[in-house]
């Protein structure tokens, strides 16, 4: 199939590729300082379970969901996380997104494409976000109870990373009506462990990548964006 005739998908990742910094500790305590403060205090239970990760003690989903715990509880009501939601939205967009990002973000538009944002952090927030930057499409780890009225520190599903994030993708691409060979992909990420994205796509840049991202797109022959 022609190019052209095809469906053309720019699929994203968002922290540290469209944005900055990352989002998702921010987020915690974000919400945290205004909806219970008291939890700040427990911050050193937050590092001391960051440790364990590191320590390869718990798993990053995991670890995730004990973050959320600490800092904003158990099970929460979204009508009271939803104006922190969207204040913290309008923080990210203010001070948090790469310009060289945005701008390619539009490029892609203008070339037809469907723009992707796929990310492990939670759609929760991630909605939020992409709603500002005009992007209808999202991929990104969910909450156990995200559409009902009170979301619980519990990931429903995977995980939104690695193969994982692939998978989630090729899921999306089915309920849409996209088949892989009907379709011509544009990726970006930051993060080595985009690395099966960048594979699955036809074409793959690594954006502002760290070290191991960016010796692997060298072996690779993936293109090198840098938006800094």
């Amino acid at each position: 199939m022609d190019n052209d005739a095809k469906t053309k998908l720019a699929i994203y990742d968002m922290d540290r590729t469209v944005t900055f910094r990352g989002t998702y500790t921010p987020f915690l305590l974000h919400v945290a300082s205004r909806m219970a403060p008291w939890r700040l205090l427990l911050a050193p239970l937050v590092l001391l379970a960051m440790l364990a990760y590191v320590l390869r003690l718990i798993p990053r989903a995991r670890l995730k969901e004990v973050n959320q715990y600490l800092m904003i509880g158990g099970r929460v009501s979204v009508g009271r996380l939803a104006p922190h939601i969207e204040s913290f939205a309008d923080r990210m967009m203010a001070t948090n997104m790469r310009e060289g990002a945005l701008e390619q973000i539009a490029r892609d538009r203008a070339d037809g494409c469907r723009v992707v944002l796929a990310t492990a952090s939670y759609r929760l927030y991630v909605g939020a976000m992409a709603r500002r930057l005009g992007i209808d499409d999202v991929i990104a780890t969910n909450h156990l109870g995200q559409d009902l009225d009170y979301v619980r520190a519990k990931i429903a599903g995977e995980n939104c990373y690695d193969v994982a994030k692939l998978s989630m993708i090729r899921a999306w691409m089915a309920t849409q009506g996209i088949a892989r060979e009907t379709a011509h992909i544009r990726a970006y990420s930051d993060h080595v462990s985009d690395a099966p994205l960048l594979e699955f796509a036809d074409e793959a840049f690594a954006a502002n990548p760290h070290e191991p991202l960016a010796k692997l797109a060298k072996v690779r022959g993936w293109a090198r964006l840098d938006w800094n």
